[in-house]
């Protein structure tokens, strides 16, 4: 990529009117992509729908009704402006549930004249609850049983609960037999599943593993911890587990012959890439000009990305910077990115070679070693303008005795008295505007406050419980969600299961019955009657929390429980 910072032409405005057009209707791909690489049937996932400009219409999400059930839809758009250039874009994403199993393709999605690529989910078969179908249980997996040293192993475990919970508490597993480092690979995540045909709230942790030395780990059952919920009341404290998982780990494979010397970085994919601060074959001798060389490793984090060797260039000066180092989450673990920067500045004029680069890398998926490449590339430097003799001074004519040469103008204390006048003024005009910035900033501005918070919740139970009649199940979800987050803000639930794991009855199998009906197969017909009189409940504690004139809710949870 090439970034050009040439000089600015004043132009007709017509040209500049033609230019902002063209820069305000620039490509705006649409991009896709789900938050997880595999999930169950039976269990839903987020898919992300991005477009990179400023488009009014909506995407077309017909077209995913052929493989999957569609869930909740939500909106987002964000604008930003950079270095005076307005960057504006909008995120759909949307709760989807495959209808099979198998490898499912998301077809191209239409966003107004642009257009996504299609990509695929692989559904696996449900997993089936333990004999007796628990209420709660916890399962765990390793995306691979045999690995390298430093390689990537994915631990992901799922709480699963069908009732509400109390006093949780989850611990990670612990991992043994040799050195490991461990990474959070994203944001806890929390949705829903279906298994044998009952409706489970699901919470998801993914950690990124990597071992440091060869041998065999094993990691031990994830933990969790809670108070059941069941007919309303409470059972002493349960402990669950998962499976406990073994890995083997391989030594460091010998470097290929053609870089014996080369540094060990085990990945899924490596991208190499390169961008200038502007075009190289417009910078003259004695004039910088900015390279940035970006490796990004998938299944790698940015501290193991081994360093570039700055290039030797006859012809150039190279001058190395700090490198940014960053990461990535992505559906298939943690993605690593290092940027080395480097000015670059040339001290003669003509054709100077930058070497190609390149960079070896073990491929865990395929076994063998890969090798990333930029191509060599020659540039021409400008040699330096040339430097203009000075021009001779004539040598002053002969005069004849006694005449004098005529006088030369000599500037006069008057000039010098405009000028110091000239600076002066300027100077005051901007101590004024200083004092006057500064005047406005202190000016405190007088926001109206935000009403009580038991206003706020009174709102949203009113929008539930109105939705839940006109029986509009994305209405109550919404609306119940909000009031969720103001009930519980440090621990703001995701989704209406959340919510449901909870509240007491009947609220809670109410809040379930639509969690399920949501996401169930083929028509199914709801009644939002009860469940606006489940919500009477909540209304009634906002009224007595009005009366004692506080802000927060009493817990929903019956007297003596």
């Amino acid at each position: 990529m090439v970034v050009q910072n040439g000089k600015f032409i004043p132009k007709a405005l017509v040209g500049l009117c033609a230019l902002l057009f063209v820069v305000s209707n620039a490509v705006a791909d649409v991009t896709v992509r789900v938050d997880r690489p595999s999930v169950d049937l039976n269990e839903s996932f987020v898919l992300e729908i991005l477009v990179d400009s400023n488009i009014d219409m909506e995407p077309d999400l017909s077209v995913l009704d052929e493989n999957f059930y569609r869930g909740q839809l939500s909106q987002l758009s964000n604008t930003t402006i950079i270095n005076g250039q307005i960057r504006r874009s909008r995120t759909w994403t949307i709760a989807l549930m495959a209808k099979a199993t198998g490898k499912q393709m998301i077809p191209v999605i239409i966003v107004g004249s642009e257009q996504s690529q299609p990509i695929s989910i692989t559904i696996n078969e449900p997993t089936n609850a333990p004999p007796g179908e628990a209420d709660v249980f916890i399962s765990s997996e390793v995306d691979q049983t045999e690995t390298y040293v430093q390689s990537q192993i994915l631990y992901r475990f799922k709480v699963y609960r069908a009732v509400a919970t109390r006093q949780e508490g989850r611990r990670d597993p612990v991992i043994s037999g040799a050195e490991v480092l461990i990474e959070r690979a994203g944001d806890e995540r929390s949705y829903e599943a279906i298994l044998n045909g009952r409706a489970y709230n699901v919470i998801e942790r993914v950690l990124a593993i990597y071992p440091q030395a060869s041998g065999e780990i094993s990691i031990s059952p994830a933990v969790f911890e809670a108070r059941v919920l069941r007919d309303g009341r409470i059972t002493g404290r349960k402990v669950f587990e998962s499976q406990a998982h073994t890995v083997k780990v391989l030594p460091i494979p010998a470097p290929p012959v053609d870089f014996p010397d080369a540094a060990w970085l085990p990945a899924r994919d490596v991208q190499l890439s390169e961008e200038w601060s502007r075009e190289p074959n417009e910078v003259a001798a004695g004039e910088p000009v900015t390279r940035k060389v970006t490796i990004s490793a998938l299944g790698q984090i940015e501290t193991q990305i081994p360093a570039l060797d700055p290039p030797v260039i006859d012809g150039m000066n190279i001058y190395i910077d700090k490198p940014d180092l960053s990461r990535l989450f992505e559906a298939e673990g943690i993605r690593g990115v290092r940027r080395d920067q480097y000015a670059m500045i040339g001290v003669r004029g003509g054709a100077v070679e930058i070497p190609k680069l390149e960079i070896p890398w073990w491929n865990i998926d395929a076994g063998e070693w890969r090798v990333a490449s930029l191509p060599a590339r020659t540039i021409d430097i400008e040699a330096p303008a040339a430097i203009a003799a000075p021009t001779p001074v004539p040598e002053p004519a002969a005069v004849s005795d006694g005449v004098a040469p005529p006088a030369v103008p000599v500037a006069t204390d008057a000039y010098w008295k405009r000028v110091s006048q000239f600076i002066g003024g300027i100077w005051l005009l901007t101590l004024v505007a200083w004092w006057w910035s500064s005047r406005e900033q202190t000016r405190e501005t007088t926001e109206p406050e935000p009403p009580p918070v038991y206003k706020q919740q009174a709102k949203f139970i009113k929008t539930a419980r109105k939705a839940a009649a006109q029986g509009d199940k994305a209405g109550v979800r919404t609306a119940v969600v909000e009031w969720g987050r103001l009930q519980w803000p440090n621990d703001a639930p995701r989704s209406i299961g959340d919510v449901a794991a909870r509240v007491a009855s009947p609220l809670s199998e109410e809040l379930q019955s639509l969690s399920a009906s949501s996401y169930s197969r083929g028509a199914t017909e709801w009644d939002g009657e009860s469940l606006a009189k489940a919500l009477r409940s909540i209304n009634l504690l906002i009224e007595d929390t009005q009366a004692a004139t506080t802000d927060s809710l009493p817990p929903l949870m019956p007297p003596g429980t």
